[in-house]
């Protein structure tokens, strides 16, 4: 308000914004330090920031919350701890959707987070925006923390919603952000899955908040911009014979995007892009989309011994879906007391009110 009508708007306003804030900051630490030295060594800290900052180029991140994400994203953190620190801290998620998202526990997650912590402090780690150079060391990190802020959006951990529409919108402005500083493969095929998700998120939910299954979807309601946009994004990543998780799992979601009804999908492609993933990203979630997918190719029987295979290992006893979707292909099978069983252990798993009253539909609907 004084400078800029005396001089004029600088060439870079925002960065202009930002180092005057640092160095009026800056200036009043100093006055402060006489009073406790220990905010010196801080004084210095947001003057190598400011001029850090002076010296941005177009190039670097413009998105306050895109540069927080990599910043925290240090690679000597390890990998889930990295991404559960920025999830909690950045993003804002609480630790019971974090710990649902990786399978654990939340008091095992909040340790993961107080080590990352501890580490950061021990080992006098920078809180400090990457360097472009540095960029691509940190995108995987990157991608997790976007991916799982978007399903934590797309379907929430807990609630009276099925959905978080502001969570999985940040997510995609994030993606596009991305996408346009690192053009990568897999930064690309993440927008286009979760683009082509998004998509069904109007049909996905009756007027009263109620979920509705994917094959019960009204498919006129999916958002045809989005599905073109995303199939484009998935082939311009494919084309790339770079992908990986991302990419392969948007490929998934362009095939059903593409089917008219859920008889009409290719579920032959389906099961061999899932196969591919599962050697890109082995885990057991993936194994349980795997034979939900074989389900529908081969039958309720051939998918059902896949998921009890599953389930004998352990791997998923606290995952909800994995005992639904056993549940329905007992159901299938007209094998009622298995069903039910499978469906209450899913409800007593089950944290979203939305799916909880699904689950206490299909009970209620078994035959006696």
């Amino acid at each position: 308000m004084e400078q800029w009508p005396r001089d004029g708007m600088p060439a870079n306003p925002r960065t202009w914004l930002i180092s005057t804030g640092r160095f009026k900051a800056i200036d009043a630490l100093r006055r402060r330090a006489r009073f406790d030295t220990s905010l010196a060594e801080l004084a210095g800290q947001l003057e190598r920031e400011a001029s850090d900052a002076v010296g941005q180029g177009d190039g670097d991140i413009e998105d306050d919350r895109l540069r927080l994400i990599f910043t925290c994203c240090h690679p000597q953190l390890p990998p889930d701890a990295r991404a559960a620190l920025t999830l909690r801290e950045v993003c804002g998620l609480t630790t019971e959707a974090i710990a649902r998202a990786f399978l654990t526990t939340p008091p095992t997650l909040a340790q993961r987070i107080v080590r990352a912590k501890a580490k950061i402090r021990d080992a006098h780690i920078p809180y400090q925006v990457p360097s472009r150079e540095e960029l691509p060391k940190r995108l995987d990190t990157v991608l997790q923390v976007i991916y799982l802020v978007f399903n934590e959006g797309y379907a929430a951990s807990s609630g009276e919603s099925l959905t978080r529409p502001d969570l999985s919108g940040e997510a995609i402005r994030l993606g596009r952000l991305l996408v346009a500083l690192l053009p990568e493969p897999e930064a690309i095929g993440l927008l286009a899955l979760m683009l082509l998700h998004e998509s069904r998120r109007p049909a996905r939910t009756s007027p009263d908040g109620d979920l509705i299954l994917l094959e019960d979807q009204e498919r006129s309601r999916w958002n045809r911009e989005q599905i073109e946009e995303g199939t484009a994004l998935a082939a311009r990543a494919l084309s790339s014979r770079r992908y990986g998780l991302y990419t392969l799992q948007a490929a998934i979601a362009a095939v059903h995007a593409a089917a008219p009804t859920v008889a009409a999908t290719d579920w032959g492609q389906i099961v061999g892009l899932y196969d591919m993933l599962a050697q890109v990203a082995p885990s057991p979630v993936v194994e349980i989309s795997r034979a939900a997918a074989v389900a529908m190719r081969d039958g309720p029987a051939a998918g059902l011994a896949l998921i009890d295979a599953i389930l004998a290992r352990g791997d998923l006893a606290g995952y909800h879906l994995a005992h639904s979707a056993r549940a329905e292909l007992c159901r299938r099978l007209g094998r009622t007391a298995e069903a039910r069983a499978a469906y209450q252990q899913a409800l007593d798993l089950a944290q979203q009110e939305p799916e909880r009253r699904f689950l206490e539909r299909r009970i209620a609907n078994l035959p006696d």
